[in-house]
């Protein structure tokens, strides 16, 4: 279904920066039309053909069907006094602001009956994002409407307990961030050993990618896919001692992880005030 079809009036997205630009564009490319998209964000720029960008709310216009605040979670309590009084109790708000709970929303946007923290990654952008969802106040066809708006960006996960968002955002959210070092690591390495710099990046980039695809095809678990590559005495194995001794590799990404949770936590506090 198209996703122009969901909705029975405006889409204003508070934020387009590159989260927000991300959805945006999974939303076109999955036939959202761009009349039906407000933008409202002073310093928006290089936005798709047809969407409108305003400054603050539009002065005069139905009130919008849902609204997704995806501005940086310090910016909250700016927009918030300029975007809440504009919203209806039929109004769906979703938000994207990692750290700030359903209970800090409702306080700054208490209209809405309907509220759900999305955590997305940028990968939304190709239709092959995560998103992590969890609602409160939802009717059934609201939990619907939030559930089909973002399954054509990615894979959609509702979490049952609103605590659980600090290893979400950890592990998907933050997720690809860490693994572009990863593959920055994996061609540094490439040109320590002899190759020219592009052409180890290209070698690691698609590697990952393959790899990628083939993990998710399959029905075995990485872990297993990995065993079965790594031969005994073989180059691989060896190089999987290096990642597997003393449980290096799981505890460096143990270490990443906790520490994206704990600032996560840090924020959720902040915004409670």
């Amino acid at each position: 279904m198209r996703v122009s079809k969901l909705l029975e009036g405006p889409l204003w997205l508070v934020g387009a920066g590159n989260m927000g630009g991300a959805m945006l564009r999974g939303w076109l490319a999955a036939g959202m039309d761009p009349d039906q998209v407000i933008v409202i964000d002073p310093g928006a720029k290089d936005l798709p053909e047809g969407v409108i960008a305003w400054p603050a709310p539009p002065p005069d216009g139905a009130a919008p069907a849902v609204v997704v605040l995806a501005v940086k979670p310090q910016l909250l309590d700016t927009v918030a006094p300029a975007i809440a009084p504009a919203l209806e109790r039929e109004t769906l708000l979703i938000s994207i602001l990692a750290g700030v709970e359903v209970a800090s929303l409702r306080q700054r946007f208490p209209a809405p009956e309907g509220v759900v923290r999305v955590m997305p990654n940028t990968p939304v952008a190709i239709g092959k994002g995560v998103m992590a969802l969890h609602g409160a106040g939802l009717s059934d066809g609201a939990a619907d409407l939030a559930g089909r708006l973002t399954a054509p960006l990615g894979l959609v996960e509702w979490i049952a307990r609103e605590d659980q968002f600090d290893a979400v955002t950890a592990l998907s959210g933050c997720g690809p961030a860490f693994l572009f070092r990863f593959i920055d690591a994996m061609a540094d390495a490439g040109t320590a050993l002899g190759l020219p710099a592009d052409q180890a990046a290209r070698l690691a980039l698609a590697t990952v990618e393959g790899a990628a695809l083939l993990a998710a095809g399959s029905d075995e678990t990485p872990g297993q896919l990995a065993d079965r590559v790594a031969s005994p005495g073989g180059s691989t194995r060896e190089g999987m001692n290096v990642l597997d001794h003393d449980g290096a590799l799981k505890e460096l990404m143990a270490r990443t992880l906790s520490a994206s949770a704990r600032r996560n936590a840090e924020m959720a506090a902040a915004a409670r005030g």
